[in-house]
């Protein structure tokens, strides 16, 4: 199941829009479909994982791909977007769930993601998050 909780504080149509793409993310990641993915990304993508490994686009890419790998449940919650002309930062909680390598995990991470708008798509051009442990 994909989810995301749209806040209030989405009250305009690019914060809406930025929202609605951060929600295809989470699905397209779920599904493994790089297809999907690769639209919402940067080339110049800088994405540092709860680990510290920090990802180029095609690294990215291919940890989304990858078979080892299976997302079952992939939700974000208390998002609120920040609009900056032609940039957004999106701030908030992602939570994964599924099995890597075959065993089960849970993750919750605060992440933060930065947005640009180039010809009127918006892509994600850096992505951070941070394991909550508590």
């Amino acid at each position: 199941m994909v989810a995301s909780s749209i806040q209030a504080s989405a009250q305009n149509p690019v914060q809406e829009r930025i929202l609605v793409l951060k929600s295809a993310w989470n699905q397209a990641v779920q599904l493994r479909d790089g297809k999907a993915v690769e639209p919402l990304l940067g080339n110049e993508l800088i994405y540092i994982d709860y680990d510290g490994t920090v990802m180029n686009k095609g690294q990215y890419m291919a940890s989304v791909k990858s078979s080892a790998l299976h997302a079952e449940q992939v939700t974000n919650e208390a998002m609120k977007v920040r609009v900056y002309g032609a940039s957004a930062v999106v701030v908030g909680v992602y939570r994964e769930e599924g099995t890597r390598h075959g065993k089960r995990y849970l993750h919750r991470e605060r992440f933060v993601d930065t947005w640009l708008n180039r010809e009127g798509a918006w892509v994600c051009v850096a992505s951070q998050s941070t394991l909550i442990t508590h």
